[in-house]
């Protein structure tokens, strides 16, 4: 019988103020190193006990070395102590000489946090294809000055950034009789984003204590319905992974996937990836909405999910979104071409609260209504099949004239 155990009235609440140095035991910082002109570059998170670690990757087969050298480290122990990451230079195809500088990199963090080499989990994001300016990485990090006390999440946060227009973090707490209960999460993310991990890093800290393969299957599990349900622009990056920390500075008894709390920490760490997820797709680059594409009614899951997935992703959707089209015919071809078999006679589409679509046929609706509609911030498009129970919801942004614009000239 566990001590704490949790009533089922028990929900996680939204820290306002709260970030990833929130749990207890966690520290957070950022710097400017110069491999940016000016921006902060170098971010790190440190915990005071060695965390259990899990982590999901970008299924690109250009995977860049620091996620090797970060799977190798997790894959050590199943714990970390340390993580330090830089932007502004990705260290992807960069060959031997790139992950002798991800190895290098590793050791500097480790040896200035007085940890071993297999503690430190190494992250870069930025340009392909240059290598890591290490005199800077390594000054950066010798000069760090409070690495076990410093908690200033914010830095973090815009130090992990590249194209990003502003910081991305959310933060739940879960009160009991005896004991607090914290996850948070950073990330990043703006352009070259498509599901299956996209140009995107996402940071969870917890203060529970949970075992190693319990937070791995929930992390795989939430992924799938988050951060694999979101698209910009149909590009997945070399560099991407989530990765979670759980030192257990909570003091509640380690927690497996037969206990009844993993239904309440899969819970709250689906709210974290969630809210992260979608802060990331409503900053794809020069995106002025976000669109949440919701499909019901599908056979299976898997259905559902491509369905979503491939209407969020059409560049004919996000454009007539971005111009504030209801051009219901270019929604309906996507779920026509998704590869998914429907019946075409039984689908209904919604723009928002305006029936547009019905038995796969239109219906008369007002344009006006629909354009002012399109004119939010928040764009929901509803498809049903009515062909089965199983849903999935996908999160994209429209397609302006900034995005070409901003990745036209991302190298200059």
């Amino acid at each position: 019988m566990k001590v704490d155990v949790l009533a089922k009235k028990e929900k996680w609440i939204t820290v306002e103020q709260g970030n990833i140095c929130t749990p207890n035991g966690f520290s957070a910082g950022g710097l400017h190193c110069g491999i940016k002109r000016k921006r902060k570059d170098l971010g790190w998170i440190y915990s005071q006990v060695p965390a259990t670690a899990a982590a999901v990757y970008t299924t690109n087969q250009f995977q860049a070395p620091p996620l090797k050298v970060s799977q190798e480290s997790i894959n050590t122990n199943g714990t970390l102590q340390g993580v330090i990451v830089n932007s502004g230079n990705a260290n992807s195809c960069t060959g031997k000489e790139g992950l002798q500088k991800a190895y290098k990199m590793r050791e500097v963090f480790a040896e200035k946090a007085c940890l071993n080499e297999n503690d430190v989990a190494v992250i870069s994001t930025g340009v392909i294809g240059e290598q890591l300016p290490m005199n800077k990485i390594v000054t950066g990090v010798k000069s760090i000055s409070a690495l076990v006390n410093g908690y200033d999440a914010p830095s973090f946060e815009e130090a992990i950034l590249t194209t990003d227009t502003f910081t991305k973090h959310i933060c739940l707490q879960l009160e009991t009789e005896s004991k607090v209960y914290t996850i948070a999460g950073a990330a990043k993310g703006s352009g070259m984003v498509h599901p299956n991990m996209a140009t995107m890093l996402g940071f969870v800290t917890t203060d529970i204590n949970i075992e190693h393969e319990a937070l791995q299957q929930a992390l795989r599990e939430v992924t799938a319905e988050t951060f694999n349900m979101i698209t910009v622009d149909g590009d997945t990056s070399t560099n991407d992974m989530v990765l979670v920390l759980a030192n257990g500075m909570a003091g509640n008894e380690k927690w497996t996937q037969d206990d009844e709390e993993y239904a309440l920490f899969k819970e709250g760490l689906q709210i974290v990836c969630q809210s992260l997820s979608q802060q990331i797709a409503r900053d794809g680059e020069g995106a002025t909405k976000l669109i949440e594409v919701q499909v019901n009614g599908a056979v299976t899951a898997h259905d559902a999910q491509v369905i979503a997935k491939t209407i969020v992703g059409s560049s004919l959707v996000k454009t007539a979104v971005f111009g504030q089209d209801p051009n219901w015919g270019r929604i309906v071809s996507a779920v026509g071409y998704s590869g998914i078999t429907i019946d075409t006679e039984k689908i209904k589409v919604m723009i928002g609260p305006i029936l547009i679509v019905e038995d796969g046929m239109p219906v008369t609706f007002c344009e006006e209504e629909a354009k002012s509609y399109l004119k939010n911030e928040k764009i929901d498009i509803v498809v049903d099949l009515l062909s089965g129970s199983e849903h999935a919801t996908a999160w994209g942004c429209d397609l302006s004239y900034d995005y070409v614009r901003i990745n036209a000239s991302y190298r200059t």
